[in-house]
């Protein structure tokens, strides 16, 4: 007997934007970072959740190339093979590869849920911060207290609470999160050559966020308010992993 269901939520975007100093943009390759959704998913498996994966259109998603290097796994090859299994595991048993557009969730249909996850990749820069269906289904969870776990950034998705029909505001104005920090994307800009437009962390301040970035939330610690647990990069996963289903059963 399944424990509940988790809903998972993942951009459609395969691209972000590297602002060159000649002026010119070019469009990196992006997608989900393949660690930082498939630890905690495989966690909340294992807990005995359903899970069900949305979009904002339902297009399959792509998985950040960058993720897919042993660097990430810091050569434990056996690790990055797990995790891709899972995800190849995922394909056949569930909907990962046509996930459920975000229209199509109705509000009745949110009460089934026991909490939302959303991993990182620079994809959610691109389309889930002004999405107002997802501004929708995350307030479900924030009005009703639901375990609501993000990463790197993901917690961009969070803004979206702004844009949906009828909202008060940013939902999530004086909570404790931890998002990729400015300084780490600093260090992506220098690897690309160019300014990434979308910081996270200065994005989620300037509506009010009480961002935590100390150096220990860097080495993999997490940031608990409220029904949100977050955490800043790959380091975090199973961190965070083990705390959203400790959460999820507490509801």
């Amino acid at each position: 007997m399944s424990a509940g269901k988790v809903l998972i939520i993942l951009s459609d975007a395969d691209k972000f934007p590297v602002h060159k100093p000649d002026g010119s943009v070019t469009q990196e390759d992006t997608g989900v970072f393949l660690t930082e959704l498939a630890k905690p998913l495989g966690q909340i498996l294992d807990a005995g959740y359903e899970v069900v994966f949305a979009s904002p259109t339902g297009k399959s998603p792509s998985v950040d190339p960058l993720s897919e290097s042993l660097l990430v796994y810091f050569g434990n090859w056996w690790s990055k093979r797990k995790d891709q299994e899972l995800l190849k595991r995922m394909e056949i048993e569930n909907n990962i590869r046509s996930p459920r557009p975000f229209g199509s969730i109705t509000d009745e249909e949110l009460k089934s849920f026991a909490g939302v996850f959303i991993p990182g990749g620079h994809a959610p820069i691109s389309d889930l911060g002004n999405n107002p269906d997802l501004g929708r289904i995350l307030l479900h969870f924030h009005n009703e207290h639901k375990a609501t776990a993000v990463i790197c950034h993901g917690p961009y998705a969070l803004l979206s609470t702004k844009y949906a029909p009828n909202s008060p505001g940013f939902a999530y104005k004086g909570y404790k999160l931890t998002s990729w920090s400015d300084a780490e994307e600093q260090l992506v800009e220098k690897m690309k050559g160019g300014e990434v437009p979308v910081k996270v962390e200065s994005a989620l301040a300037a509506e009010g966020a009480e961002m935590v970035t100390t150096t220990s939330k860097k080495l993999g610690d997490i940031t608990v308010d409220r029904e949100v647990v977050s955490g800043a990069n790959p380091m975090a996963v199973n961190a965070l992993g083990s705390k959203f289903v400790e959460m999820l059963k507490a509801h």
